[in-house]
Formats: structure tokens, C-alpha cells, sequence
């Protein structure tokens, strides 16, 4: 059985201002990131494996083509795509969950920029070497 407590306890807190939020950026800033924050040394492994699937090809390409590379491997590998929400997903309380699949294609949406996001920030010359 799941302990929500507990699963809310792991979230690092961000201290982002929600109370003047719109419900979409409350759920992205309360729950959104902060997972994504917690779950980012998996992400980051993830994206790497997905490289190596891929040849290393990304580590070929001027920074440029990388940031390209990394919104289209996000946004239409499919297989890629499910694996990193899930990621995330799976770190839903039920209300959040509920929450998530009364506005699904918003948050799927916010979700695929925020991990684009991060995804680009990573410093790529110490994901070469791993």
C-alpha cells in the first residue's frame, strides 16, 4: 500500500508562489516540478541511455542541433515519451492523479516543455563520459 504522506515527503519544496496561480501553474509548480526536480538524476540517465541507443549521435552535433535533437527525441518518440511520464506519473498522490487526468492534454503539454527543459540544461560534456 501506497503512503501518500510519505510520497509528498520525498518532493523537495521549491517554495514557489502559488497563491495568486491559476489552478494549472499551482499543479505545475507544486507537483510538476518538484518531481521533476527529484526525478531529474533519472531523467538524465534515461535521456543518456536513449543516446546510446541511438549510436551517440547526439554527442556528434553542434549544441544547437543537440537542443533540437532533444525536443524532438521527447516529442515524437513515443516510446521515450511514455517512459519519462511515467517517471513522473508514478510519483502522483490520487488527488493529484485526479487532478492530472481532468486537464490530461495541458499537463501533458506543460510536462513535455518542463522535461525538454531540463533535459537542455543538463551539461552534456559529463553525460559523454557516464
Amino acid at each position: 500500500m501506497r503512503d501518500e504522506h510519505q510520497l509528498l515527503q520525498l518532493r523537495p519544496d521549491l517554495q514557489l508562489p502559488t497563491a495568486q496561480s491559476k489552478p494549472e501553474e499551482a499543479f505545475q509548480n507544486q507537483t510538476l516540478r518538484p518531481i521533476l526536480k527529484m526525478q531529474h538524476p533519472l531523467l538524465v540517465h534515461l535521456f543518456n541511455t536513449h543516446i546510446q541507443k541511438r549510436k551517440n549521435v547526439f554527442f556528434k552535433l553542434a549544441k544547437p542541433a543537440q537542443m533540437e535533437w532533444i525536443t524532438d527525441a521527447v516529442r515524437a518518440d513515443q516510446r521515450f515519451r511514455n517512459l519519462l511520464f511515467g517517471t513522473v506519473i508514478g510519483h502522483f498522490t490520487i488527488d493529484e492523479l485526479r487532478t492530472y487526468e481532468a486537464n490530461e492534454a495541458e499537463f501533458l503539454r506543460r510536462l513535455t516543455k518542463l522535461i525538454i527543459q531540463r533535459l537542455q540544461s543538463e551539461d552534456f560534456e559529463n553525460l559523454e563520459n557516464q
